[in-house]
């Protein structure tokens, strides 16, 4: 299979627009990074894979990115295949700490266009991952499913329309599917379909009455309802503050105030005081422009520049002092609170011990 490996560094807050079945290494830096409309912090050590049609926003200006372009089509029709790109709640990885495998490849043969296969090595651990706990059969059932949303998400189909259309392969679908991905096939169509507007709203030149009509929403009204009841914003003010085209200064500095400061200050207060506003202001602008709270900001930085310690091979002690904490003790209670895991198991499954 043939495919095209670039090494990037890509720009802050610039929207790059996926234009064919993506693999996507950070190899370095630190920060967030934005997968159609959804902000990500917990991606060191894992391989991402998107498909066209998706966008990936760097919320950072030091990564280091290979980036890799699949150029065959009929690879990703296989059924085993495409869960790593069918995304159903959250982002399609694969742990690269947890795949010796696909980590030796990303790192040598990749380089060198060889022509072994990361596709199959990556869906092969994604199925050993199991993030949804099914079984194959069952995978199958719940990305028949995804695919038919994908295509049928405007056409106002009801939740029998839908599970009629789903091979169901002997399982009851609707039951499957809510127990194992924990949302119902009509809060998938939903989510695709409000995705599928946000797109429409932030990434082109339509009016909000044609991008409800192109939806299947007969009323505008209610889709301006039913838009903001999601996001908090009106589509005219969620075009505005996407900045499409702009990449806003405001997303810049504050993401490099946080570069800078995160390890001495937590206070909101002082953030505020550098932008100049208040914490009111603050606070509404980073969760508009960003959907997260600048406090999660504040967490999840100190996490990632202690994950990033951590693998270059500090000690646990050197990461808490580094990170402001009085009490090592401290710093690996708030490692595992925000991680699932304590420092030491971090630093072990680093080194498949």
């Amino acid at each position: 299979m043939m495919h095209k490996v670039e090494k990037i560094n890509p720009e802050i807050n610039k929207v790059y627009l996926i234009e064919r079945h993506t693999l996507i290494h950070v190899i370095s830096g630190k920060g967030g990074i934005q997968v159609d409309f959804k902000n990500y912090f917990d991606w060191q050590e894992k391989a991402i894979f998107l498909e066209k049609g998706q966008y990936i926003k760097f919320l950072a200006d030091d990564f280091t990115v290979r980036w890799i372009n699949f150029s065959s089509v009929d690879k990703f029709k296989n059924s085993e295949v495409r869960v790593l790109f069918k995304h159903l709640i959250s982002l399609g990885y694969i742990d690269l700490l947890e795949c010796t495998e696909c980590s030796s490849f990303l790192s040598e043969s990749i380089l060198t266009q060889s022509s072994a296969d990361i596709i199959d090595i990556s869906s092969k651990q994604w199925y050993w991952q199991n993030p949804f706990n099914a079984n194959k059969e069952e995978y199958q059932v719940i990305f028949d499913a995804k695919e038919i949303i994908d295509a049928e998400f405007s056409n106002n189909l009801t939740s029998d329309d839908l599970v009629n259309l789903i091979k169901d392969r002997g399982y009851n679908a609707q039951a499957l599917i809510k127990d194992k991905v924990g949302l119902s096939v009509k809060n998938l169509m939903n989510s695709k379909r409000i995705q599928e507007g946000l797109k429409e709203v932030a990434m082109s030149d339509k009016s909000i009455q044609e991008v409800s009509y192109d939806l299947g929403y007969k009323d505008d009204a209610y889709f301006n309802r039913v838009f903001k009841k999601s996001t908090g914003q009106t589509p005219r003010q969620f075009r505005e503050n996407f900045d499409f085209e702009n990449r806003d200064k405001f997303v810049l500095n504050i993401m490099e105030l946080l570069k800078k400061y995160h390890t001495e200050e937590r206070s909101i207060g002082f953030y505020a005081n550098k932008m100049n506003v208040s914490i009111k202001v603050l606070s509404q602008k980073v969760h508009n422009k960003m959907n997260v709270t600048l406090g999660q900001l504040i967490r999840l930085e100190l996490i990632n520049s202690s994950k990033l310690m951590l693998i270059e091979g500090a000690k646990v002690t050197d990461a808490a002092i580094r990170m402001g904490f009085d009490e090592p003790n401290h710093f690996s209670r708030f490692f595992k609170h925000y991680t699932g895991i304590t420092p030491s198991e971090f630093i072990a499954k680093k080194h498949n011990l």
